[in-house]
């Protein structure tokens, strides 16, 4: 069996095109916030920048982004770079929490008005693959090893369905490093299987109408939170007030509905630990040890 890795786009581009990336540790009114590759650094700068812009109006902090080449770099960095919080997603959130007792804050209401999104599984629909089985000695397009969709939800469904070792059952696996990516690999033929969370794949649909007329959907995973903002357990309590209230209250200011509608969501909503349970559940079913995770694409 072999194995290939997409590597994500530099960080060193990020850093010269993103968002500056400070020193949380400079100065306690400049805030460090990380995110991941959910989509390719483009489009996530150009989703954030009015967010962050309008935190920073609102709160009177200096409010910064920087995106990671990768989900599992988030739990390493967020710690070594002193971050003061991060967009995490569902399962990287679940692992902070556990690792690095972070607080969650908020998450977005998306535009169907769910606060939680799923994992998707497809094919192409002249692949002739119906089910598990057929995907034996297939090539399989995973997001990366950090992402519930587009990693533990598929890991998890294969195990219930008999695969005692999903890495062997492929004849080739590799990950794309973000889900629109995962899409594409599947579109274009460079792989058979992949995975993905709903929302972009939706989203991807809406723009290219062959992704409709030549993918099928195979399988869908519970509901898990939206990528929400969690922050360091020893951060300010007046900050995250500051920031938390910001959140909750952008959908009522006529200056924060532009910003959401950019955003693509809806408003914020309160998220707690306990959000993360489902999470916990599908990392159990994938033999994942949120605990013990290694978090590397070997």
């Amino acid at each position: 069996m072999k194995m290939r890795y997409m590597s994500a786009i530099s960080f060193l581009l990020l850093a010269v095109l993103f968002l500056n990336p400070v020193s949380a540790g400079e100065n306690e009114k400049k805030l460090l916030i990380g995110l991941i590759p959910e989509l390719n650094i483009f489009l996530q700068r150009e989703r954030f920048q009015p967010l962050g812009a309008y935190l920073s109006k609102k709160t009177g902090l200096d409010v910064k982004f920087t995106i990671l080449s990768r989900y599992g770099n988030l739990i390493e960095r967020f710690a070594a770079e002193k971050m003061d919080g991060a967009f995490f997603g569902s399962f990287t959130g679940a692992a902070a929490i556990h690792k690095l007792g972070v607080i969650p804050l908020a998450r977005p209401v998306n535009l169907d008005n769910t606060s939680t999104y799923y994992g998707y599984i497809f094919v192409r629909k002249d692949s002739n693959i119906k089910n598990v089985k057929d995907m034996k000695g297939k090539t399989m397009a995973y997001v990366d090893r950090a992402t519930t969709a587009g990693y533990v939800f598929p890991v998890a469904y294969l195990k219930e369905h008999g695969v005692s070792s999903p890495e062997k059952y492929f004849r080739e696996f590799y990950f794309t490093g973000s889900h629109d990516a995962a899409i594409d690999a599947v579109l274009t033929k460079k792989a058979d299987v992949g995975a993905a969370k709903h929302s972009v794949y939706d989203r991807e649909k809406k723009e290219n109408s062959r992704v409709e007329k030549e993918l099928v959907i195979l399988a869908q995973s519970p509901p898990v939170p939206s990528n929400g903002l969690c922050v360091r357990k020893d951060l300010d309590e007046n900050l995250k007030k500051k920031l938390k209230d910001a959140l909750l209250g952008i959908h009522t200011d006529p200056e924060g509905q532009a910003v959401l509608k950019q955003f693509g969501a809806l408003k914020f909503i309160e998220t707690t630990a306990a959000d993360y349970e489902p999470v916990n559940q599908l990392a159990v079913k994938a033999g994942i040890d949120l605990k013990k995770y290694n978090w590397k694409n070997k």
